[in-house]
């Protein structure tokens, strides 16, 4: 049974949270809070499992909550915060202070839209009572990373990498990616991220790295390092063209349950890229990518899976490892040394 302690000011959210927790298999409401004060004392009294937590609340905001937690008490956590191109920064500075997840809620005046997101809540918060918290400890504790001006490598333009990524995936591209020198080939991203959220995060990393990151739009040329992050809610695919890549962006059912889907992305390599691939399947929960991660693979490309101990969640990398998809397993601070040997001129 998961042990859930809901901190909402909202008490309508608050009670709307108890009904599809009351209702799902193993999962106990164990409490709820109006303000991390009130938080602070039940979680000494009550144990939980995992907290489910919003960003606005009086007397202190939730991402200042969150951090004194992660350092002082480290519990999975899972935001419930309003899903705008206002919260989305906000909801992301909290992957980096060590949330599991977010889940984007409505606005105040209609909170029983929230029981819409029911299956998604509740696959979050048993997702976050299995994950990595000493992955999430040290995501907390790191000192803020700063931009590293890794010097030219010379790398092979005619290679490309795609990477796929879910839970605690933003923070797992942000740290490769900051390892990444200015010449890598080009990187093409399919994070599981709702649509507002890619534009925040695109435009995040492009703040934070010597490389060019863009939220992918269709018929954009990939070029040599520029990153190209799927938008949200919509797939993303690649093509070549007289000798040059491109992004499909489109619109379509989901699949694997998600949109974008990294099975979309990385069918699309297979097909268009083959042995000139370099595939990565970083941290996630279930298996999307994982059949075409082992296309590419059978198409001639260098697969590269993120360790179990470096991942918050390892469904999906697990899921490639399963099929015999990847070439190595690493742990991803040396992932991008293996990006970098896999590429350079010879």
């Amino acid at each position: 049974m998961i042990k859930v302690l809901i901190v909402d000011d909202s008490a309508l959210i608050r009670k709307v949270l108890s009904k599809i927790f009351e209702e799902a298999p193993n999962i106990q409401v164990v409490g709820t809070a109006s303000d991390p004060y009130i938080a602070r004392d039940k979680i000494k009294l009550l144990n939980p499992d995992v907290i489910t937590l919003d960003i606005e609340m009086p007397r202190m905001d939730g991402l200042t909550f969150l951090r004194n937690l992660m350092r002082l008490r480290p519990l999975p956590v899972v935001m419930i915060s309003t899903l705008t191109q206002k919260g989305a920064p906000a909801t992301l500075e909290a992957m980096e202070n060590g949330a599991v997840d977010y889940v984007g809620k409505p606005s105040a005046d209609n909170p029983e839209q929230l029981m819409e997101y029911a299956d998604e809540i509740v696959a979050k918060v048993k997702m976050a009572a299995v994950a990595n918290i000493s992955r999430l400890e040290h995501q907390a504790a790191r000192q803020p990373l700063t931009v590293r001006q890794v010097e030219r490598v010379g790398t092979r333009t005619d290679k490309l990498i795609a990477i796929g990524a879910s839970t605690g995936g933003t923070e797992a591209i942000r740290e490769l990616l900051m390892m990444m020198p200015v010449d890598s080939p080009p990187m093409v991203i399919t994070q599981h991220i709702p649509p507002m959220f890619s534009t925040s995060f695109a435009k995040r990393m492009n703040e934070t790295l010597p490389l060019e990151v863009h939220e992918a739009e269709d018929g954009d040329k990939i070029l040599p390092g520029h990153v190209y992050i799927a938008p949200g809610g919509l797939h993303m695919s690649l093509y070549s063209k007289a000798g040059a890549y491109y992004c499909k962006v489109f619109d379509g059912e989901r699949v694997n349950l998600h949109k974008p889907s990294v099975e979309v992305l990385f069918d699309s390599v297979a097909k268009e890229v083959g042995n000139k691939a370099i595939g990565v399947m970083l941290t996630g929960m279930g298996a999307d990518g994982a059949q075409a991660m082992l296309r590419m693979k059978q198409a001639g490309s260098y697969n590269i899976v993120q360790d179990e101990a470096s991942s918050v969640v390892w469904g999906m990398p697990g899921a490639v490892v399963d099929v015999f998809g990847h070439d190595t397993i690493l742990p991803l601070d040396k992932i991008a040394q293996e990006l970098v040997k896999r590429s350079k001129l010879k």
